[in-house]
């Protein structure tokens, strides 16, 4: 039997759900993700045989994807609420607020070749204290052309408005890479090969 002119939108409608169903089924949400604020710092401090430095991130990217909504308070209650975590720096971008000494650091990075500096979270741990929590990080840094395994340090406050910061400093050897620690004025200063990287990161979500 034919179906009349009354149901036949509504049995096509049917047909096409019934179609569409096991997608509809495997699809889930998107991860929450946390999202990086403007007011967020990354920067690189150093010595030399003149004087000391700092080199500022002018820019970074942060994807960062929670386990459930508002994973940042969660965090702040010491669960493991965040999934996923990948910073990248375009080594570019670190300005140490003298002309000649930035050529000199992305030459120091091998930043032609090279130029994005990337940290991979693999796993960590995370307890609440008095003022928010503190956890350990390890993951994976690919800096000038290697790739490491670090672990640091790192703390969680509460920053307002459903905000978390998280600070954190870590001590890096850039011959552990490879890599040579930059000289200038024909070699009267040189840059030491220990620098620390820190960072100030105010997360939404």
């Amino acid at each position: 039997m034919r179906a009349s002119a009354a149901t036949r939108p509504r049995t096509l409608a049917l047909r096409a759900l019934l179609v569409l169903a096991p997608s509809l089924v495997a699809w889930t949400p998107a991860n929450p993700i946390l999202l990086l604020q403007p007011q967020s710092r990354l920067w690189v401090n150093g010595t030399s045989t003149v004087r000391a430095f700092e080199c500022q991130a002018t820019t970074f990217v942060a994807d960062i994807d929670g386990t459930m909504p508002g994973a940042a308070a969660a965090v702040l209650g010491g669960e493991k609420a965040v999934r996923e975590v990948t910073v990248r720096v375009p080594a570019a971008k670190l300005d140490c607020k003298n002309g000649t000494m930035n050529g000199h650091m992305l030459k120091a990075l091998q930043a032609t070749a090279h130029p994005v500096i990337e940290f991979r979270l693999t796993s960590y741990t995370v307890g609440k204290t008095a003022d928010g929590a503190e956890g350990a990080l390890t993951g994976t840094l690919a800096l000038g052309g290697a790739t490491k395994t670090i672990t640091f340090r790192g703390t969680a406050s509460d920053a307002g408005d459903g905000q978390l910061r998280v600070v954190g400093t870590h001590p890096l050897r850039l011959s552990e890479y490879g890599l040579k620690a930059p000289s200038l004025m024909m070699g009267t200063m040189k840059v030491n090969d220990l620098v620390t990287v820190s960072f100030d990161l105010i997360l939404k979500g």
